[in-house]
């Protein structure tokens, strides 16, 4: 605590009143507070060799002999600042590790298994309350599942509900098939900035999706990165077809601005609505569409027709056979690399 702040922590019981001289557990700007200190101890390594979350620290390495290295700089850090790690919750010299609830491997990420059994095993909801927890617990998983905004939406309904719902057999077989994507959702591969990103957007009537995806650089096979999905509102809802596959790419780049913007290669954009091929050189533009083509200028992107029969949906990108392309060289990844440690 800082010294003079004591007082605002104080709690009166009947030995007296006490207040804290250390940040409790409780405090609402106390997680805030806390990162930004840990930011600032280990401010020379982050993103470097170091990710910090809170109280969560993660060192990556390429080699071995390298991570012992980053790990004594770490430690020597946080005893500089008499802070202190319990060994009990340390993991040292992993190649996969749990981190922010997921796992994280050298080829990629995946929901940790705590998490996909406490899906299988949620019992159906009884009232909006169970609704909207459920619902929170999943969305906070929804970059894993493709079209989780179309799966879910009748169990979203359900919200607009004041009083006990009625579970239809619609919102059950949406809860089922959510099930069933939790445990079969694919591995993510870790984004490199190295090597091209391609964008494949769809649109239906009610909701758009996409997904991002790199290619491998030994088979040449696309694998997705993340998944993006969202139900489109009334007004969205009576956009021509045209401009809802507008609005899924739009969307997409908001997603992904921090892969997209500014990356090394020209993203490449499927799409099967032939037309906006030509939107860049159109000279009669809604204002909406000018608005977006104003959002579109910061990305240097190119959008590439395919016909519906050949167009790879996202839901089948990460088992789609394509050509080899050339091995691009690589770069050190950002998260989970050949060696991780993480306290």
């Amino acid at each position: 605590m800082r010294e003079g702040d004591e007082w605002k922590t104080a709690f009166k019981t009947r030995y007296g009143l006490f207040e804290y001289t250390v940040m409790p557990f409780g405090l609402c700007n106390a997680p805030a507070a806390f990162n930004f200190f840990l930011n600032d101890v280990l401010r020379e390594y982050l993103d470097i060799f170091a990710i910090v979350y809170i109280d969560d620290i993660l060192i990556y390495s390429d080699n071995e002999n390298e991570h012992v290295q980053h790990v004594k700089k770490i430690l020597a850090a946080l005893r500089k600042h008499h802070l202190y790690c319990k060994l009990t919750k340390c993991e040292f010299h992993v190649t996969t590790v749990e981190f922010l609830g997921v796992i994280l491997t050298p080829q990629g990420m995946v929901m940790a298994e705590r998490k996909v059994k406490a899906v299988s095993e949620w019992p159906i909801p009884k009232s909006v309350r169970d609704v909207q927890c459920f619902l929170g617990f999943a969305n906070f998983y929804r970059r894993f599942i493709n079209h989780f905004s179309q799966t879910v939406a009748p169990i979203t309904k359900l919200l607009r509900k004041k009083e006990k719902i009625v579970w239809s057999p619609e919102a059950d077989q949406a809860f089922s098939t959510l099930k069933e994507a939790f445990s079969t959702a694919p591995v993510l591969t870790h984004p490199d900035a190295v090597r091209p990103f391609i964008v494949e957007a769809d649109a239906s009537d009610g909701a758009i999706g996409a997904v991002l995806s790199q290619r491998n650089k030994d088979t040449g096979q696309l694998h997705p990165v993340a998944y993006m999905s969202q139900k489109l509102n009334e007004a969205e809802q009576n956009y021509v077809i045209a401009e809802k596959e507008l609005l899924a790419i739009r969307d997409a780049f908001k997603e992904w601005r921090h892969h997209l913007l500014g990356a090394k290669y020209t993203v490449t954009v499927y799409t099967d609505h032939r037309n906006l091929q030509f939107l860049s050189s159109a000279r009669l533009l809604t204002p909406r569409q000018l608005r977006w083509m104003l959002f579109f200028a910061e990305f240097d992107f190119v959008v590439t027709f395919r016909p519906g029969k050949d167009n790879c949906k996202a839901d089948a990108l990460s088992r789609q056979e394509s050509t080899t392309l050339p091995a691009v060289q690589t770069s050190r990844a950002i998260i989970a690399p050949d060696k991780v440690l993480c306290i």
